[in-house]
């Protein structure tokens, strides 16, 4: 899909916020639902969309909601890297197709990374277990 486009309020994500899809919750109040990718580069690959809005990539992000919305990212950072202790961590977020998006609801990647190990492709590989991701939402939960 490209840069420009319609809301389709059918992809995952949204069904993820209707409750339609299960997901592994890591954290949610009236600004975001963060939860474990279910495709992780990484142990511990955490997700953050918004909630209440329908913009495909952050260029469509409300203004007023940006601040509230990165500080949420920023705050589930700091528990994945408090919970896991990485290495390092990528925080990241693609816009349309060409640059990597394949869910068309805005959603920040936070991907801890530990020195040695590889980093999965994106939006590839295999589904992880949902019990092993619900148990690192738990700990990252536990982090914040």
């Amino acid at each position: 899909m490209s840069l420009h486009g319609d809301y389709d309020p059918d992809n995952i994500f949204a069904k993820i916020l209707r409750g339609e899809i299960p997901c592994a919750k890591v954290y949610e109040d009236d600004i975001c639902l963060s939860f474990m990718d279910a495709f992780p580069q990484s142990n511990g690959h955490t997700l953050v969309i918004p909630k209440a809005v329908t913009a495909r990539n952050f260029l469509e992000l409300p203004t007023d909601m940006i601040g509230p919305y990165m500080q949420r990212v920023q705050m589930i950072a700091k528990g994945v890297t408090k919970a896991l202790s990485p290495d390092g961590v990528i925080i990241t977020q693609f816009n349309g197709s060409a640059a990597g998006q394949t869910v068309f609801h805005l959603h920040f990647h936070i991907i801890p990374r530990q020195s040695g190990e590889s980093l999965g492709f994106h939006a590839a590989g295999e589904m992880a277990d949902m019990t092993e991701l619900k148990a690192l939402a738990e700990q990252i939960n536990a982090a914040l």
